[in-house]
């Protein structure tokens, strides 16, 4: 993933910042002012309160903003490639995201400072991890445009830090409206699996275990694996033993030797899969694992393979929910 940040100042702002909880315009809604100058506004990123245009025209986007703003029909006139999001990208999107123009590669190391200067944007918006900012000359960047960092925490957070960045890019009319179906579908499926998924212990085994380390990754409530199915009514019990920022508040890696330690409570388990279904060597690892195989839950028949489960938009998450719902299925049978 790449991104870049930047900050900047601006004054006689305070009200100005209370006005939207990430930013709010002080001369306007856009447009320009009397004189025919652009009206801009502070905006509350991580990287402070950055002065923007109330109307950006010209947008680049990196890291986990790149699909979070093409959904949302952001005027963007480049992005960094996102290659582990195109499984779970709409045709039009994919097809968007394949034709704009590349200013940044997977990693934040990798930005093409002169082709970000040559797509002349007004606004970048940056979506990496704050310790991947480092890896990223911030200065050079806001020589070019104003900067606005909004990167990943929690894994669940993206609702918020994706309604922040298309908020920044002024892009909030279809990304509420993909919100809206979102919620309306994830209230559909709680319905429908009322009477069986509340009631019920979970656990999840994530893709990320290292198999040269004997290890397999198990992800908690709030974590990649499990949030979007939380939408839905799903529990996830336990917590991390020592949690520390971002997914490691929410998933750790024990080793495969304290899978029944870890796992034995549950009365059912999720794991996730690729988007094509098949699956991880890290996650096949614990399939073929007689300790997995003794597992209470599994001995029950109640393990549910999960696609999609890195989705970090709400376009992405509705291909979450129609797997879940797939993989859930035969729980109302039961």
């Amino acid at each position: 993933m790449s991104i870049r940040r930047t900050s900047g100042l601006v004054g006689a702002v305070s009200l100005a910042l209370i006005l939207a909880g990430c930013g709010s315009s002080s001369d306007g809604e856009g447009g320009s002012d009397a004189s025919g100058e652009a009206r801009t506004r502070v905006f509350a990123a991580d990287n402070g309160k950055i002065t923007i245009p109330a109307d950006p025209k010209r947008v680049v986007a990196t890291g986990y903003a790149v699909p979070a703003l093409i959904e949302a029909d952001a005027p963007l006139v480049g992005i960094s490639s996102w290659k582990r999001g195109e499984p779970m990208m709409s045709k039009e999107d994919l097809a968007e995201y394949k034709k704009l123009t590349k200013v940044a590669g997977e990693q934040a190391a990798e930005t093409n400072y002169e082709a970000i200067a040559e797509a002349e944007p007004d606004l970048i918006v940056i979506g990496v991890p704050a310790p991947v900012l480092g890896d990223i000359d911030v200065k050079r960047l806001e020589t070019i445009a104003p900067v606005v960092a909004i990167g990943p925490t929690l894994p669940s957070a993206w609702r918020d830090l994706s309604r922040k960045q298309a908020d920044a890019a002024g892009a909030l009319e279809k990304f509420d409206a993909g919100q809206k179906a979102y919620e309306a579908k994830a209230a559909e499926l709680a319905t429908k699996y009322k009477d069986v998924l509340p009631q019920l212990k979970l656990g999840h085994v994530g893709a990320y275990g290292e198999v040269a380390k004997g290890n397999f990754h198990r992800e908690f409530g709030g974590s990649w694996g499990t949030n979007v199915a939380q939408d839905i009514g799903a529990t996830y019990y336990g917590k991390v033993k020592k949690p520390g920022k971002g997914s490691s508040a929410v998933s750790e890696y024990p080793s495969l030797e304290e899978l029944p330690a870890s796992l034995a409570e549950a009365d059912a388990i999720t794991y996730s899969v690729n988007a094509d279904g098949t699956v991880s060597e890290a996650v096949q690892y614990v399939l073929d694992s007689k300790l997995w195989k003794n597992l209470p839950a599994v001995k029950a028949g109640k393990t549910f393979p999960l696609r999609y489960t890195e989705a970090a938009t709400y376009g992405s998450a509705m291909n979450t929910l129609d797997a879940i719902d797939t993989s859930f299925a035969p729980l109302l049978k039961s």
